[in-house]
């Protein structure tokens, strides 16, 4: 682990890794680590990220103050689209989060960074977790989709296919844009808990900003020490969800008889997407 929480050190997590989230346990100085991020995201964010991110913060009234409290925002999103977030110590096996996914259950890291941690933390953590992906899960279209990838995640992991299938939530659940009225829009979590990558996903000349393929999606290696150099545009969130709603056997079957090796400057160069 990332971080030194007692709370989460005197806790044995259940089988499903989930533990209690004793919200009454946390100081004050990690609630106004929240507020500092949330002030600060908040600030950047609109015209910058999509509408149904904004208005996901205010039906969760994730701004209230300090860091939320579950027994508070659960009841609100599990009205909304029936979804709900459960506390875990740290990153969870695939297995569990597939099926915590499958049966619209958010993990979320019980801890939040440090006052020095406010631009990186290797580790997802609270407000990354909540902040970043809960305000999308408000959002029907986005919320079945989700459980979709949850469900798929499971069969990939029967066959043998996770590379492929966590290239797509990479490229759209942590780091995806959305095209709408012809303005690019974030909705990834990567990018809307990070104050550095939201005006850099949007306008830097370094990185490319393609159209969604899912075969293009699947087959793209990302980075995990920079900001990205690549992102991938979709057109709608139905557009998002309809790619999942397919059967991904033909498309293993395919990635397993192809030799082409993976990588991004070797897919950047191909004609499957087109700059956006």
């Amino acid at each position: 682990m990332s971080v030194n929480d007692p709370v989460i050190d005197e806790q044995t997590p259940a089988a499903d890794y989930t533990i209690e989230q004793r919200w009454e346990r946390y100081t004050d100085d990690e609630h106004a680590v929240w507020d500092t991020l949330y002030r600060r995201q908040t600030e950047m964010l609109p015209g910058r990220a999509v509408e149904e991110f904004m208005l996901g913060l205010d039906k969760l009234d994730l701004g209230s103050g300090g860091i939320p409290d579950l027994r508070v925002i659960n009841p609100k999103l599990e009205a909304l689209t029936g979804w709900s977030v459960v506390m875990v110590p740290h990153l969870v096996p695939d297995d569990v989060f597939f099926d915590h996914l499958a049966n619209r259950r958010f993990p979320a890291g019980r801890f939040i960074r440090k006052p020095d941690q406010l631009d990186y933390l290797e580790e997802p953590d609270i407000f990354h977790d909540i902040f970043g992906h809960v305000p999308m899960l408000t959002l029907p279209t986005f919320a079945d989709y989700m459980q979709a990838y949850g469900r798929g995640g499971q069969r990939a992991q029967s066959l043998g296919r996770l590379k492929e299938l966590a290239r797509l939530y990479w490229y759209t659940v942590e780091f995806g844009l959305i095209e709408q009225a012809g303005d690019l829009r974030i909705y990834g979590a990567g990018i809307v808990s990070s104050a550095g990558e939201t005006p850099y996903s949007l306008t830097s000349d370094k990185a490319r900003r393609l159209r969604f393929d899912l075969e293009r999606v699947m087959r793209t290696e990302y980075r995990i020490d920079d900001f990205q150099r690549l992102y991938f545009v979709i057109d709608s969130f139905e557009q998002l969800l309809g790619a999942t709603q397919q059967d991904f056997g033909p498309i293993y079957e395919r990635f397993a008889r192809d030799a082409t090796a993976y990588g991004i400057e070797a897919e950047a160069e191909g004609d499957v997407s087109v700059e956006v």
